[in-house]
């Protein structure tokens, strides 16, 4: 098994049966700009539950997982993965390798309690200043050996 790299909306998923669409988010309570402008056009509840997840300040930290169930047999997948929004003093950006990796364990979790396939854009590799040869290895070690249907799509 491989990952599927296809190009399309990756808040559109093709597959049939359960999906989880993943997606990173920051651990600073900002949802406004990239792939979750995509995310709130479509569904309000993910941008609602990571507020609602912010200000409670319960398990929100790098690496937790939140699942908001928007369609019949689709979750979106909050994963905090970026600490604050910028580079750091010293130029670091803002993903945490580690953080994605604790995340998608619980995507793994997640999609083999709901029979599902994962979905998401390249992670991690906007905003977050992430490096897709860093993020697909973890995405190979998590999801693809454990056979999990896994599309990656690059928006046209």
């Amino acid at each position: 098994m491989k990952i599927r790299y296809i190009q399309g909306d990756a808040t559109q998923p093709i597959i049939e049966g359960n999906k989880i669409i993943v997606h990173i988010c920051n651990d600073v309570g900002g949802w406004g700009k990239g792939f979750v402008m995509a995310i709130s056009k479509r569904w309000s509840l993910p941008e609602a539950s990571y507020w609602a997840w912010y200000k409670s300040q319960s398990n929100f930290e790098l690496g937790s997982v939140r699942f908001v169930k928007v369609e019949n047999d689709l979750w979106i997948a909050n994963v905090i993965g970026q600490h604050k929004i910028r580079k750091d003093e010293l130029g670091n950006p803002p993903i945490r390798y580690e953080a994605i990796e604790k995340g998608i364990d619980e995507v793994l979790t997640k999609a083999k309690e709901l029979n599902a396939s994962v979905h998401m854009p390249r992670i991690g590799c906007g905003l977050a200043g992430g490096k897709w040869e860093k993020i697909e290895p973890i995405l190979q070690d998590y999801l693809i050996k454990n056979e999990i249907k896994t599309a990656v799509c690059d928006f046209k």
